[in-house]
């Protein structure tokens, strides 16, 4: 079942890092990328149980991120 999830980003201060950022997401199977801004991202998940590979590919390219509490 897909799951609509928010992630804090850290690290990211400019467009270079919002595209690193999307490329990472979008290199994701079945991941989709709503939005990306600086400090955030709003994707759909194709699984809950995605969430840790996901995270864990953004903390690769030197973003750590984890769920949104908001």
């Amino acid at each position: 079942m897909p799951i609509r999830q928010t992630l804090d980003i850290t690290g990211m201060s400019c467009g270079h890092c919002v595209a690193r950022v999307r490329k990472t997401l979008e290199a994701q199977p079945g991941l989709e990328v709503h939005d990306v801004q600086v400090g955030s991202a709003d994707i759909t998940l194709p699984e809950p149980s995605m969430l840790d590979a996901v995270v864990a590919a953004l903390d690769d390219v030197g973003f750590p991120a984890r769920p949104a509490t908001r």
